[in-house]
Order: C-alpha cells, then sequence, then structure tokens
C-alpha cells in the first residue's frame, strides 16, 4: 500500500497484475474480511481489511481482474456483496467482480464532448430498444440514428438492479453496469462507436433512492438513508443528516466514475423533486461540478428532472436571476418583478445545463387527444400554451395552482429556450396511459404530424422516444420482474392509485386493467421492430425530414427565443415567427383543428419582410408524409391554413 494512491476512495481496484486494493464504509462494523472465491478450485480466502477512521475499512490481497468476491461483516455466516461493486455478473445478491477498466481500447480522443445547443435527444432503454435487449445489438443501430440526425442518446438507467427485466430506476448497485445488457466493456464499446458516428451518450441517472431489492448498505452502516422520511418510492438518501459525508462522497464519486470510465457525456438525473438536501452545497450540484471535472477537457450536458420546475437548477452555480436582480435594485430595473420564491435549497444556481418541460408534453398531449383528467386538467392546449412556451418554457412559474394544488414552478424567463427538453414521447409519459399506447394511436394524422412539426422545429431542445421516429407500433409499459410477491402487489396498487385519475376507474378497475408488471408479455411487447422503418415509411419520412430542416437552416439551428414572437389566430390556430436581423425570418403557420380562412389578416406577424413575399418552404401535408398536399396560401384576399397542418415560410423576392 506505500506510496498507491486510488483513483476513487471506495471500491476495489486494481494495484498490480494480480493485486487488488478494496475500500469499503462499513461504520455499523466492528471488523471487516474480504472473501475471495476461487471458482477454479471452488476455494474461499478470508482476508482481513484494516480499519481506518471515519468507519472505513481497507486492504490488499492476491486478486486479478474477474476474481469474484464479496465482504463479511464481524465474522457472520453470511457475506455480501460490495456497495461500490463495478460488475454484478450474477445480478445484485451474487458475488461482485473485479474489473479492470484500463483493458478497454478506446478510439475517442478526438471528441470533444457535447455543447447544450443544438441537439436532438433520444431517449433508449436498452432492454427493449433491440430484440436482444443488449449494449452490442443496441451498437448496430448507431448509425442509422446518427444518418437520421439523432445527436445525444439518453440512455435509460443502468445501474444493477434485481429481476430478468426493468426500467432500471430501482438500481441498488450504482457503480455496476446491469448485467442484463453486457459487460462493462460492451457498454465502453456502445459509447465508442457512438463518438465516432458524431453522437453523444448521457445516462439517466437516480439519485432520489435505492431500490428495495438486492439493496445491502443496510448491512454496513445505517446511515445511508433517512428512515421514516421517504417518498413514494422508499426512504430518502441522507445528504444532509449525520454521517452524510461519506454518502454524498459515495454519489459525487459515481458522478467521476461514469465520466471517466465510461467516457459519457453528462447525466439526466431523475427525480430531483424527490431529493432531500438542506447542505450549502446541493449534492446535484456537487454531482455536476465533479462530473464537470472529470470531463477535463470534454463538454459536457448535465439534465434534470424536476416537477417543481425548480429554474435556479439552470442557473450558473452561484448566479441569481435577471428576475432576483431586478427586484433588489427596482429602479434601475427594464421592468418590475416579483421576487423568485424561495426553495428549500436558497437561491443560488445549481450549474446545469436542462431541464425536462413536462408543460410542453401535457399541453400537446390535450391538444392531440382532448384529454384532460388528472395533471393533464391544468392544460388547455389551446395555441396560447405553444406561443407561452416557445417564448417562455415553463408555462407555469410559480402563477397559479396546479393539480396538486401547490403552486408549480419558479420564474423562469430568463432561461435560455436550449434549456427546455420538451417531448411528446418518454418512458413515464407513454406507459402512465395504461396501455402503453403512443401517442399517433390516439390522434388523426394530420394532427400528429402537425405536432410533431412543432416539436422538432421549435426554439427548444427536442428529445424522442425510442421507435418514435418511425411511428413504432409496440407500446412502453411499465414492468418489473420483482420476485417477492408483496413487493409486486404494492407496485401493482400504487400505478392503479396514479393511473385511475388518467383511466376514468375507480383504482380497483385500474388494477384489473393494468398489464402485470413482472408479467414477460409485457415485457416483451415494448420490444421495437426496425421493419417498420419500411412499412411506416411516410412517418420515418416525416421525422427525417424535420430532422434535416432542423439542422440545416441557421433559423432553427441557433435557438434563440428572444427572436421569436408569436400570435394566436383562431381557436385552433396560430402563428410563430422567428426573426433574422438579415431579413430571413422564418414563419411557422399551425392548425390543430378545421381549414381556416383568414380574412381580413389583421396580425402583423403575418407580414413579410418589407420588399418580399412568402414562400412555403416546408408542409407536414406534403404526400410524402401521407398528406393531402395543401398548403398555407397568402393570395391577396387572405389567408388560408389548411385543416391539421403545419406550414414553414420563408420571404423571397
Amino acid at each position: 500500500m506505500s506510496g498507491m494512491k486510488r483513483r476513487y476512495p471506495i471500491g476495489a481496484e486494481l494495484i498490480g497484475e494480480n493485486q487488488t486494493h478494496f475500500r469499503i464504509w462499513a461504520p455499523k462494523a466492528r471488523e471487516v474480511d474480504l472473501v475471495l472465491e476461487d471458482t477454479t478450485e471452488a476455494k474461499t480466502r478470508f482476508c482481513s481489511l484494516a480499519a481506518e477512521a471515519g468507519g472505513y475499512f481497507s486492504g490488499a490481497a492476491n486478486a486479478c481482474s474477474g476474481a469474484r468476491y464479496r465482504f463479511r461483516v464481524n465474522r457472520a455466516n453470511n457475506s455480501y456483496p460490495d456497495p461500490a461493486s463495478r460488475f454484478q455478473p450474477d445480478g445484485p445478491h451474487g458475488p461482485s467482480c473485479i474489473v479492470d477498466p484500463t483493458k478497454f481500447r478506446w478510439s475517442d480522443t478526438d471528441w470533444l464532448g457535447l455543447e447544450p445547443k443544438g441537439q436532438i435527444f433520444y431517449e433508449m432503454h436498452i432492454g427493449t430498444f433491440t430484440k436482444e435487449g443488449t449494449w452490442r445489438a443496441a451498437a448496430e443501430q448507431l448509425s442509422e440514428l446518427a444518418r437520421i440526425g439523432i445527436t445525444v442518446i439518453e440512455m435509460m438507467p443502468v445501474a444493477e438492479f434485481p429481476g430478468r427485466f426493468g426500467w432500471g430506476y430501482d438500481g441498488v448497485d450504482l457503480f455496476a453496469p446491469s448485467h442484463l445488457y453486457g459487460t462493462p466493456d460492451d457498454l465502453r464499446t456502445f459509447v465508442d462507436r457512438a463518438h465516432s458516428l458524431g453522437v453523444g451518450v448521457i445516462l439517466d441517472v437516480v439519485y432520489n433512492h435505492f431500490g428495495p431489492d438486492g439493496n445491502y448498505l443496510g448491512i454496513y452502516s445505517d446511515d445511508y438513508l433517512l428512515r421514516g422520511k421517504g417518498h413514494e418510492w422508499g426512504d430518502v438518501i441522507n445528504f444532509d443528516g449525520p454521517n452524510s459525508g461519506p454518502v454524498r462522497e459515495f454519489f459525487i464519486t459515481n458522478g467521476r466514475y461514469w465520466i471517466e470510465e465510461f467516457h459519457f457525456d453528462g447525466f439526466r438525473f431523475d427525480a430531483t423533486h424527490a431529493i432531500r438536501d438542506q447542505s450549502k452545497e446541493y449534492i446535484i450540484s456537487a454531482v455536476g461540478v465533479a462530473a464537470r471535472e472529470a470531463a477535463g477537457s470534454r463538454s459536457i450536458v448535465l439534465i434534470a428532472e424536476n416537477d417543481l420546475q425548480e429554474a435556479k437548477m439552470v442557473r450558473r452555480r452561484g448566479s441569481q436571476s435577471r428576475l432576483q436582480a431586478a427586484q433588489r435594485d427596482p429602479e434601475t430595473s427594464p421592468r418590475r418583478v416579483n421576487a423568485e420564491p424561495q426553495t428549500s435549497r436558497g437561491e443560488v444556481g445549481d450549474g446545469l445545463d436542462g431541464m425536462w418541460n413536462d408543460d410542453f408534453h401535457h399541453s400537446a398531449i390535450v391538444a392531440l387527444t382532448g384529454e384532460n383528467v388528472g395533471y393533464f386538467n391544468d392544460y388547455s392546449g389551446k395555441p396560447q400554451e405553444f406561443i407561452s412556451a416557445a417564448k417562455h418554457g415553463f408555462l407555469y412559474q410559480g402563477q397559479a395552482l396546479s393539480w396538486r394544488k401547490v403552486l408549480r414552478g419558479t420564474p423562469a424567463l430568463d432561461v435560455p429556450a436550449e434549456a427546455f427538453v420538451c417531448f411528446i414521447e418518454n418512458h413515464d409519459q407513454i406507459a402512465n396511459t395504461g396501455a402503453g399506447d403512443r401517442p399517433r394511436f390516439k390522434t388523426s394524422a394530420g394532427r400528429y404530424r402537425a405536432i410533431t412539426a412543432l416539436l422538432l422545429l421549435g426554439p427548444w431542445t427536442p428529445l424522442l422516444f425510442q421507435g418514435q421516429e418511425f411511428g413504432a407500433s409496440s407500446p412502453f409499459l411499465f414492468f418489473a420482474d420483482v420476485g417477492d410477491a408483496t413487493v409486486c402487489n404494492a407496485i401493482r396498487k400504487g400505478r392503479s392509485e396514479l393511473l385511475a385519475p388518467f383511466l376514468s376507474l375507480n383504482e380497483e378497475e385500474t388494477l384489473r386493467h393494468l398489464p402485470a408488471p413482472d408479467d414477460p408479455e409485457a415485457f416483451s411487447r415494448c420490444k421495437l421492430n426496425f421493419s417498420e422503418r419500411e412499412t411506416n415509411r411516410q412517418l420515418y419520412d416525416l421525422y427525417i425530414d424535420l430532422l434535416k430542416l432542423r439542422r440545416d437552416d441557421s433559423r432553427f439551428r441557433l435557438q434563440e427565443s428572444d427572436g421569436v414572437d408569436g400570435a394566436v389566430l383562431g381557436p385552433t390556430s396560430f402563428v410563430l415567427r422567428y426573426f433574422s436581423e438579415a431579413n430571413d425570418d422564418r414563419l411557422l403557420l399551425v392548425n390543430l383543428g378545421e381549414r381556416q380562412v383568414l380574412y381580413p389578416a389583421s396580425e402583423p406577424l403575418l407580414a413579410p419582410p418589407s420588399g418580399l413575399r412568402w414562400e412555403a418552404l416546408w408542409t407536414s401535408e406534403a404526400h410524402r408524409y401521407g398528406g393531402a398536399g395543401a398548403t398555407a396560401n397568402a393570395p391577396p384576399e387572405g389567408w388560408v391554413l389548411p385543416s391539421e397542418s403545419f406550414a414553414v415560410l420563408h420571404p423571397v423576392v
């Protein structure tokens, strides 16, 4: 050990050809033994670890890459996996495996990483993305995703979880890529391949709870969780209570690890609203700092899911909003504003790059389907909501009570457009239909094309869910292979309570209606069928052409909400105008209802730049996409908006 410096404070690390150093935080233990399993000779070796200050135990042993091990506490009969295990080849209940990260030969030395602007996110669940459900099989599809214009894969959680299948949000070994999808080097191969194609990969991480099955943290310490202070997913993690320092270290190290050893390009932090942390430095902000340092010269992107819509998450660390500054010095401000509501974490920014915008999704679904039950009741799906989303991001910024009877959101008028990640499909929202139906099956073809165009040409950052781009018919259900009947029943009951309002059923009826999450058929039904790229060719072409238009046309690529204005034209129609200093404006005409004639056309945003006229650049009603061929036009006597259509106009001489 003399002179040896570990890369990380916890876990097993190779320090020689046949030497591994182990370190674990186990303040609950008087003594800890390393249990090495020799699978070739069916022998077990025990090595005592030395106690350190603060409840840590460490020591070196003769063990090479691929060796399997556990820890024994206080000479008990049972031994348990490493909480910081790098691989669990037999799942969370089996032994941990020593991994040599240096064996993999990366080819992405020229990869510079990601910037927040100009990205198209693509949410992917490895287990259902391909028939095989592995990283290697998924990697074979990356070239096609790159070809059509996807720039970032957002990989749903892969930390080791129990069972044969699951969404991944009940991970228990946060350093171990799930054995269900392959080996750690298979994951590295996926990321390396993506980078070779110019595609980034960010990882969805769950730092708000641990899964209930396979979680052995309590063997080593009672301080990982705050008992009795939980939420719908279990006890909250102890980020600010007694002995929380090593817990924070665990998660900050986890952020560094994924960036350094797997070359991920950032994170999507799951349900940050469910994280309790009153510390001076918010844990997600601290993880973000560590991740950026680990990336070195590479640029990474950090995205949050936050149901409270706390805009401070995407402000620079230590900064205040323009609105807060105006409140403090109202006489020098261009307008008087109210102070941003205080949150439990104060006012300074957390330094992330973006946030999921559920508001846009909810408005879009109401507009597509007419549904307004559950949390959709807070949205009308009318034109003004889409104009406001384009100009201001979140619709709820603290101004009104929401479905939950609480104020939703904080002021975000100073947040740049690219920070809002918008979507009409994601894993949660599809599954929350109960039957897992995709939105296109719940609306008309024309209206779906129009909303798709709005999503992909809006000033925000678009996110697609796997298969959306070719109109996948496969559902996305909630599935979780939970062996414990009690846990499974509790999950089903919780899902029925959540979804009953959306299905207009009582909880008992909903329970009968929902597929059992532990049914293998529910899992297999969600796998994509790539032959639909051809059978749904018109829809696939729609997405491909829109992604190309966004990439090639500077007015869409710039993502500048400051240069966007809009106006309501009718009960179901509106216009967005993207201004340009060179008079190369873009006019977006959206009609989600019946054919409309605008006469008189008394809206100044419809006027072309001086000396020019409008000409159609793109329309969702092209025959190529299955449309009727009609497009918006502006004859002298008035404007005509075809039914359920989206048109882009540009100025010409």
